[in-house]
């Protein structure tokens, strides 16, 4: 099958332009954990907050929307089971259920989310990808910011101002990376 088949395919996310075989889907999945757990490792602690800024948050909503829904959440399960089993691959090179960890189940979620987006399209036009990030973080937050308030013993206005607000800059930021990259990639890829 010629890659602009696959490219013109309705339901085809950039995952699927190689040979299909388990073997494949096992490979994507493990490398999507693996790309999740190096992201996580660029971590900046922010004053005043339990929560770091890191690349984990960009490297979930990425693995979901090139591996699709099912794949990016098996990526990101087998990232939050191999963390708390103690591979120290959370951020800053921890791992277990920390206060955190709520944003860890998010992105499990928000994965799935914009994966299932990328397959109606979401990853092609700028504009359409900008709606599945925001969507994805709008995920991550609202599983990420309860979780903490409970886990921190923090009001709910607390954990907001801890756990939400000082990281909109840098999720607007890791917004506009993908709604440059994922439709240039498709482009890249038409040309071909």
């Amino acid at each position: 099958m010629s890659t602009a088949t696959v490219t013109a395919r309705p339901g085809a996310v950039l995952a699927d332009l190689l040979p299909a075989s388990r073997v494949r889907d096992v490979a994507l999945v493990l490398g999507g954990a693996a790309l999740t757990g190096l992201a996580a490792q660029l971590s900046v602690q922010v004053p005043g907050s339990p929560v770091p800024v890191t690349g984990q948050t960009f490297a979930a909503l990425l693995v979901g929307t090139t591996l699709g829904a099912r794949r990016g959440f098996l990526s990101l399960a087998l990232y939050a089971v191999a963390g708390i089993a103690g591979v120290p691959w959370f951020a800053g090179g921890t791992s277990g259920a920390g206060v955190s960890f709520g944003y860890i189940l998010g992105m499990l979620l928000a994965s799935a989310a914009v994966g299932a987006l990328a397959r109606r399209g979401a990853d092609r036009s700028p504009l359409r990808m900008a709606g599945a990030m925001v969507l994805g973080e709008a995920v991550i937050y609202a599983v990420g910011v309860p979780y903490l308030a409970l886990s921190a013993h923090m009001s709910a206005s607390q954990a907001v101002a801890a756990g939400l607000v000082p990281f909109l800059i840098g999720d607007a930021v890791k917004a506009a990376l993908a709604m440059g990259a994922l439709p240039t990639a498709w482009k890249l890829v038409g040309k071909r």
